[in-house]
């Protein structure tokens, strides 16, 4: 009979494929999700996971969800509360673009003049040449004002007309609102939150999800407004499941996994190991979060100060990260990789980089008869995603901090005991001072509860 079967999966599998009958089912939530029943049956370790909700809760965080195959291993805070999402709004409408693309509604190759596309301030003939395509992937080359920018947006927005359509990378407001408008015009529906609702927030089961409650925001200067969301975190996981299983949920295709694939595979190399795809960022090992390895095939749907879905395929795993903005709270990438290594380190998982925590630091504590030297001795450099941050110590006892070669703050710096202290102003967390390790040409700087804050590499000058 076993024969039989193998042979009749083996030509199923040519037509539409066949599960084999020892195969483990893939385990999806109901109308609630399936717990473990212990951190230990899943081979995870309870102190350790113990250890990373401390972190997490010293940091800040709201909210933390676990989900190990499908099911919770972990979570802590109000998972039912719907935080605002930020910009993880971007990897929601991308999974809508990929379910009407498949309906023959939406066309990637389709241009701005094709459609109609303009603004307040209007498009030049050269800007009107940009395809969906090319704003699913941030590639427009329409620098102009739009709905909902953060500063940081503001600050390097390329000058206009200084790249043509397809050909640069800038994480770009108007790219993302101008597709709102687009899945209005061309998808049939009310709107994104009402879609969004009938094709992926029901089919998966949200529990919280509610389409009434969300309003478009709109700006004097763009007639493309702003679509925010808000949704809680274990409806979060849940999306986050969704790609993580290729867009199937149980027996229906939900998000084509055609375009699962496409969207979360980079389109723009942003840094070393760092990218974009169709509204979703792409990253492990330093091109990720700082401080953690998420593993190969890593991708992940942002929010501003700490709003995350992380998808890690070679681990099985999904986690979601949230903050209360509402209330001005913010959680930094460099946290966040920390509380990853101490989530992936309880699942024993391997490859997951360095420690970030000075009781298992590599390498050779600096004391005061050693730090200053080795401080005047380089340039120190990083990466985190897409941002180069070097600084250079002097002796005269000033510190200059760039990004991307542009000088952020100068200001000085001073040893207090064996400790390393600078004062970049309120605003970058004022004083701090920090423990030294040096492990050849590296330099890690640990705060004083001994958890990494920046890792360096020295560049001889």
């Amino acid at each position: 009979m076993r024969k039989s079967i193998v042979i009749i999966c083996l030509l199923a599998t040519l037509l539409a494929g066949c599960a084999w009958p020892w195969q483990k089912t893939a385990v999806y939530p109901g109308a609630e999700w399936a717990w473990a029943s212990s951190p230990e049956s899943m081979g995870w370790s309870s102190d350790k996971l113990a250890a990373a909700r401390a972190y997490s809760e010293r940091i800040g965080s709201a909210a933390v969800m676990i989900v190990d195959d499908g099911v919770v291993v972990d979570a802590w805070g109000d998972l039912e509360r719907k935080y605002l999402c930020h910009s993880m709004r971007k990897s929601l409408i991308s999974a809508l673009y990929g379910i009407y693309v498949a309906d023959g509604k939406i066309d990637l190759t389709r241009t701005l003049e094709d459609l109609g596309i303009d603004d307040l301030t209007p498009l030049t003939a050269v800007e009107k040449t940009a395809t969906v395509a090319d704003l699913l992937s941030a590639r427009s080359g329409v620098y102009i004002e739009a709905a909902g920018e953060a500063a940081s947006m503001k600050a390097l927005r390329p000058d206009r007309g200084s790249h043509a359509p397809g050909t640069f990378w800038y994480y770009n407001n108007w790219d993302f609102n101008a597709l709102g408008t687009i899945f209005d015009q061309l998808s049939g529906e009310k709107n994104i939150y009402t879609a969004f609702d009938k094709r992926i927030a029901d089919p998966i089961g949200m529990e919280d999800y509610d389409p009434s409650e969300l309003r478009y925001t709109y700006e004097p200067y763009s007639r493309h407004p702003y679509y925010g969301f808000r949704m809680s975190t274990r409806d979060a996981a849940r999306f986050g499941l969704l790609f993580l299983r290729n867009g199937r949920w149980g027996e229906q295709q939900v998000v084509p996994a055609d375009w699962v694939r496409e969207s979360t595979t980079s389109h723009s190399v942003i840094a070393p190991q760092s990218g974009y795809g169709y509204l979703w960022w792409t990253g492990e090992g330093a091109g990720g979060f700082p401080n953690v390895d998420e593993g190969p095939g890593s991708y992940y749907a942002s929010g501003y100060n700490g709003h995350n879905i992380i998808v890690m395929p070679s681990r099985n795993l999904v986690v979601v990260h949230r903050v209360d903005t509402d209330a001005g709270y913010m959680v930094d990438d460099v946290k966040i990789g920390t509380l990853l290594w101490l989530i992936l380190d309880a699942a024993g998982e391997k490859g997951i980089g360095d420690a970030p925590l000075l009781e298992r630091a590599v390498g050779t504590r600096l004391t005061a008869d050693t730090l200053a030297q080795a401080l005047q001795a380089c340039t120190f450099r990083t990466t985190q995603g897409n941002t180069e941050i070097s600084a250079t110590f002097r002796s005269d006892q000033t510190v200059s901090v760039s990004a991307n070669g542009a000088v952020l703050v100068e200001t000085r710096w001073w040893l207090e005991g064996d400790n390393y202290c600078h004062d970049l102003g309120p605003e970058s967390g004022g004083r701090q001072c920090f423990q030294v390790v040096q492990n050849g040409d590296q330099l890690a700087f640990f705060d004083l509860d001994g958890y990494v804050s920046m890792r360096f590499e020295c560049v001889q000058r």
